[in-house]
């Protein structure tokens, strides 16, 4: 954890003892909540606290709960809902980095949803962009904000040479984020599944051996919570999908 944001918790927690255990308890039901799986639960616990950092664990619940749970007809509404979570927690707080990269995440899932052409369209690929920066301005060791930032790049400089020009994702670009988070975090779940997906396509010569490592890793480490449950099967689901080696 980087010194920026062992700081920031410190003064959270500090501020959370002021305010009193009741306030510090409903931050900590909305984080059980989340770790359980109960992502609307904790969407609605994260919200009545109005604060920066319940808006956080609501907009990320929700993203989550979006692009695993939801049914196609509530879709549109749960992730419309923490898109608004997510710019409710940068107003709260415009200098909360969490605010930024959950907000930027609950576009994400949008675009994901939409598809490559429409997301372009509506100009969220730039959007997105901007959330990451800003969390990287404030924490420039931000793990998941570099992670997602270094997906970007891999995913816009793979829609073409018109989302290139448009945005400028670039593919080194992508391998040098890539590696910085997997510096931060090489015992990460999320960053090993996240570089090892794209890795075939940013190194078409030697990715794979190394893709499929990395993936095979990340099935070792442990299950955290109900989120990483679905990334684990997310894992499986990239080593299924790899070419056989030569």
């Amino acid at each position: 954890m980087s010194p920026a944001r062992t700081a920031r918790l410190a003064t959270a927690a500090g501020m959370a003892l002021l305010a009193g255990d009741a306030n510090a308890q409903s931050l900590d039901d909305a984080n059980a909540a989340y770790a359980d799986g109960r992502f609307v639960e904790a969407a609605d616990i994260g919200e009545a606290l109005g604060t920066s950092d319940g808006y956080v664990v609501a907009t990320k619940s929700l993203s989550v709960y979006a692009h695993y749970e939801a049914s196609d007809e509530e879709f549109s509404a749960v992730v419309e809902r923490a898109m608004r979570m997510g710019e409710l927690a940068v107003a709260a707080d415009p200098k909360n980095p969490d605010a930024h990269y959950q907000s930027a995440h609950a576009v994400g899932r949008y675009a994901q949803r939409v598809g490559a052409f429409t997301a372009l369209r509506q100009g969220l690929a730039g959007r997105i962009r901007d959330l990451l920066d800003a969390a990287l301005a404030i924490e420039p060791d931000y793990t998941h904000a570099i992670l997602a930032l270094a997906g970007w790049h891999a995913d816009i400089h793979a829609e073409g040479r018109i989302a290139r020009m448009m945005y400028g994702g670039n593919k080194d670009e992508a391998v040098m984020l890539f590696e910085r988070s997997l510096e931060l975090e090489p015992e990460s779940k999320v960053v090993l599944h996240a570089y090892g997906i794209r890795l075939p396509r940013l190194d078409e010569e030697n990715g794979l051996e190394r893709a499929r490592a990395m993936l095979e890793k990340a099935l070792t480490l442990p299950v955290l919570d109900a989120t990483d449950e679905y990334v684990h099967l997310d894992v499986l689901d990239g080593l299924d999908a790899l070419p056989e080696g030569p």
